[in-house]
């Protein structure tokens, strides 16, 4: 069978959005349809969109359907391609790199933040690499947290709907409250802040969980771990620092390398170092270079964006 280009893909592409702008123009379908019939590759790429659509409806019901995707033309077209070129299914692409945060409606980029005020007056932080929906209806308030970390703080609703933020492993329900949430792909964990949340893993939905003030819980698809205090200074990152007391040095650098593009390690020989301190997040280079003054250690860039830690 001959390979579709990536022209053809992305006509493709061009033309599932033009038609969903379309609606009833009936012009529109006729010009799709001799598009199909002129050659057997256009036929062939629109079956994957097809197929995509299809995969994408038993995935995740509609909420990452095409049509939903809340991006421009331009960026709607160049994300249908690259589904369409990972081979048709999209499943797999999305598993690996992100369909939901490809569309996200509020995203940020690595190292950055982002406050959003929310319809009822609250307020929404994004933190590093961060994606998410807000979806609000008649019935409920809903945050969709496709991947990073938020800080919430709800605000008081006239109609009274309850306020969710929904993870890949689950819900957590706002009890009039503040609160962070971190999805690691792994797992989510859970800060409460101020009064109360409710959980509820995907995969047990009548069971749940209430998390108070002062606490944290981590949880999966399937598990919920047990509560434990909110460390000091989890929220700092709010202010672009990171508060650190008597953390081994690979811990420490795991958090860091989350505000910092490319790859960050930390040798073995010098993993279980201790450091404490505040650490500002917008500059991550001085911080590793100071390392050097706190520590034993030398710091070896490779290129900018790949830099290892080891005892000097």
């Amino acid at each position: 069978m001959t390979s579709v280009s990536p022209a053809v893909i992305e006509a493709a592409a061009t033309w599932y959005v033009d038609l969903q702008d379309a609606g009833a123009d009936e012009s529109t379908h006729r010009a799709h349809e001799q598009w199909l019939l002129a050659h057997p590759l256009h036929q062939q790429a629109w079956a994957r969109v097809d197929k995509l659509q299809q995969t994408l409806n038993r995935v995740d019901g509609n909420s990452s359907t095409l049509r939903n995707a809340r991006l421009s033309r331009r960026q709607s077209i160049k994300a249908l391609s690259l589904l369409l070129m990972a081979g048709g299914t999209g499943l797999a692409w999305q598993q690996q790199v992100g369909f939901q945060k490809l569309t996200a409606q509020y995203h940020t980029s690595t190292g950055e933040q982002r406050t959003i005020t929310l319809a009822d007056g609250g307020e929404l932080v994004l933190n590093t690499d961060s994606h998410v929906d807000i979806n609000y209806s008649k019935t409920q308030r809903e945050v969709i947290l496709h991947g990073g970390e938020i800080l919430l703080t709800t605000g008081k609703d006239v109609a009274e709907r309850p306020f969710f933020v929904r993870t890949r492993h689950g819900s957590i329900r706002a009890l009039g409250t503040r609160f962070s949430v971190r999805d690691d792909d792994q797992q989510t964990r859970v800060d409460v802040y101020q009064h109360a949340v409710e959980i509820q893993p995907t995969a047990a939905p009548h069971s749940s969980s209430r998390v108070d003030a002062g606490q944290r819980l981590e949880f999966t698809q399937r598990q919920v771990h047990t509560l434990k205090p909110v460390p000091a200074n989890s929220d700092a990152w709010r202010q672009q620092l990171l508060i650190v007391s008597d953390w081994p040095l690979a811990q420490f650098l795991a958090e860091l390398s989350r505000y910092r593009p490319g790859r960050l390690s930390c040798e073995h020989a010098a993993a279980e170092l201790r450091i404490s301190g505040a650490f500002h997040l917008k500059d991550t280079s001085a911080v590793l270079d100071n390392l050097a003054n706190t520590l034993p250690v030398q710091i070896h860039y490779f290129t900018r964006y790949w830099v290892k830690v080891d005892l000097a």
